[in-house]
């Protein structure tokens, strides 16, 4: 198989632990946990190259990717220290909206320091490196940053995996234009392979299944990463909250009133650094309308929960831009992200993403049809 050519779009924890993950697996085949599929259409983890990398810190800019991963405020777990040289160079990004102003009054160790070096064209750098797929993990709230990242996909005719949530791949507009171009499109807003979300989406619907009312709930999340950081800012936290809570109130049979359901980030914890604790609680009622409750609480290492799945993103992609699909990938996205356009239990998701690497499209169901722009957000570009 070819190799499939990705870049990235900051050079923060979770590219640390996907750049780390690629040559970990180089080592570790069959034995190795965290990878939920080995093989996707013929395409395995080895086959992902990274042949560029854009950043804004003056601590990554100018510096090789595989010094660039461990260099601060970048703080998550280390598990593949040796690193096989990329021969990439980070590239400094356009700024934009990318960095938080409240960040200025954090130790420099736990914040952004935004390089002097002259932005590149996005657009350009992308052509040359040959890059397939453009992987994007801006800072959530990053708006105008994250659209220049898809215009300029758009411009070079390479795929995009949306890992943040800005509404790229559930706008419909945008996802026009992704489709008008025949580039393919995964988003938006990660999954973790075992997160906050998913439990609390798995705990939703089993209750619901199990002919549960549910009345109230809330997720609260703390965490010491920059995510966390730069999300105290909460004019930043507007899609973040949406992408969360939509997600969740998806697998409802009846939605939830606003006031009885409560998602997203809470505090910023310095010393948890990339760790990240969810607090979640439902309360519900069941047979004669008797209360009941349940109270969770999962630790988990935040950037290397969602690189497994970021793999399977790529791979998809790659799949697509092979098949000549353009636009969102409605069955991928649907597993793979928070904030897909069309929402599906996750059941209904993992058959048609295999379905989908079996063949050329997976159907959805028509109950699930709805794009998340048409209420949660505005379509400008």
């Amino acid at each position: 198989m070819k190799k499939i050519k990705i870049a990235i779009a900051g050079v923060g924890n979770c590219a640390s632990s996907l750049v780390q993950g690629l040559n970990f697996y180089s080592s570790h085949h069959e034995d190795a946990p965290g990878v939920a599929y080995k093989d996707v259409g013929g395409y395995r983890l080895e086959h992902i190259q990274v042949v560029a990398a854009f950043d804004i810190d003056q601590r990554k800019v100018g510096k090789s990717l595989e010094e660039a991963i461990f260099a601060q405020p970048n703080c998550t777990a280390v598990f593949c220290k040796n690193l096989k040289p990329f021969g990439v160079t980070v590239k400094m990004s356009p700024i934009l909206d990318g960095v938080a102003a409240h960040m200025r009054s954090y130790p420099q160790e736990n914040r952004f320091i935004v390089s002097q070096q002259k932005p590149v064209n996005i657009a350009e750098e992308l052509k040359l490196s040959k890059a397939d797929i453009l992987l994007c993990y801006l800072p959530v709230g990053s708006e105008e940053a994250v659209k220049h990242y898809a215009r300029a996909c758009l411009q070079a005719r390479i795929a995009m995996v949306n890992c943040v949530p800005v509404f790229i791949a559930s706008n419909p507009q945008i996802a026009k234009e992704f489709k008008d171009k025949q580039v393919p499109i995964v988003g938006d807003d990660i999954k973790s392979q075992f997160g906050a979300t998913i439990l609390h989406r798995s705990l939703v619907r089993l209750m619901s299944d199990r002919g549960i009312k549910i009345d109230r709930t809330y997720q609260l999340n703390t965490g010491g990463n920059t995510d966390f950081l730069n999300m105290l800012e909460q004019s930043r936290l507007k899609s973040k909250k949406v992408s969360k809570t939509e997600s969740v109130q998806s697998q409802l049979d009846e939605r939830l009133d606003p006031q009885n359901i409560h998602i997203g980030p809470s505090d910023y914890v310095p010393w948890q650094k990339d760790n990240k604790i969810c607090f979640l609680r439902i309360e519900a009622c069941g047979f004669g309308n008797v209360p009941m409750n349940i109270e969770a609480r999962l630790s988990v290492e935040d950037s290397p929960n969602s690189a497994g799945v970021v793999i399977d993103a790529i791979r998809a992609a790659k799949l697509a831009l092979d098949r000549k699909i353009g636009g969102p990938l409605g069955a991928v996205c649907s597993l793979l992200m928070k904030s897909p356009p069309h929402q599906m239990r996750d059941t209904e998701a993992k058959a048609a993403f295999e379905k989908f690497i079996q063949e050329e499209s997976a159907p959805l169901p028509a109950s699930k049809d709805r794009f998340l722009g048409d209420t949660a957000h505005d379509h400008s570009y």
